[in-house]
């Protein structure tokens, strides 16, 4: 799940053998290792500065497990309890101190694309398809999607995606935001390794603030946030990696952060 000489926390979150639906287990696994780096790893063994959530099958994710949904002797209870479990490790991308990439082949449905709605970076191909599918099975969203979805792609087009149960093709997905890179389908696992490799390479400090500043800006005005900017920037240039950085730009060479 982790490879620390990239310093990329790997997560495979869907079951091959269920047809790529979400696996439980493998949640509830990485939920813990995302509030691990937020806790400060404290043991050392994630040595993480980026997270990629990927995927071992032709799909990044197509849903929840609708068939263990079918076998639950109390529906409610059991699918409300998933829905809580999902959404701790939702909350944990988000509020995760590191960039989070998604690499997202073929079909990203239901809690799957919920995910991705949650990633900082997302990595997709033509061949990428996006769908909500809790229409499909008499369902609406969780994960968030009905929060994040209209802020990424604007609220009536989210409307319209939801309440259609619609497709979204890669190139269109990118078009609107939801694909933040958008490559050949053959090279999107390569392209979200070297993007998370890169991002964990660069000033940690800098990208945790980064991070935390676009979300929490979503909850403020503009002078509400402007405060916030400022002392996150001169946190920043009082850091080793601000004073790398800067150092090395009047130096005129790469920054060893």
């Amino acid at each position: 799940m982790t490879s620390a000489a990239s310093g990329v926390l790997r997560c495979v979150l869907a079951s091959e053998k269920a047809g790529n639906s979400l696996d439980r287990d493998a949640l509830v696994g990485a939920t813990a290792a995302l509030q691990a780096i937020r806790d400060g790893d404290p043991d050392g063994s994630l040595r993480a500065r980026a997270v990629l959530l990927a995927s071992d099958g032709a799909s990044f994710c197509t849903g929840g497990d609708v068939k263990g949904f079918h076998a639950a002797a109390d529906r409610q209870a059991h699918v409300t309890e998933l829905a809580e479990t999902f959404h701790q490790f939702i909350l944990a991308v988000m509020h995760a101190p590191v960039p989070v990439v998604a690499a997202v082949p073929g079909w990203a449905v239901g809690a799957g694309m919920s995910i991705v709605c949650a990633c900082d970076l997302v990595v997709g191909g033509p061949g990428t398809r996006f769908r909500p599918g809790y229409p499909f099975i008499g369902l609406s969203p969780d994960g968030g999607m009905s929060w994040s979805l209209p802020r990424i792609i604007g609220p009536i087009r989210a409307r319209d995606l939801l309440l259609s149960d619609g497709v979204l093709g890669g190139a269109e997905a990118a078009r609107l935001g939801l694909v933040t890179r958008l490559v050949p389908d053959d090279q999107i696992a390569a392209e979200a390794q070297r993007a998370a490799e890169r991002l964990a390479a660069g000033p940690a400090g800098a990208l945790t603030r980064i991070k935390r500043l676009v979300w929490d800006a979503a909850d403020r005005d503009l002078p509400g946030h402007l405060p916030h900017e400022a002392r996150s920037i001169g946190e920043c240039a009082a850091s080793p990696d601000g004073i790398e950085g800067v150092n090395a730009f009047a130096e005129q060479r790469p920054p060893a952060y």
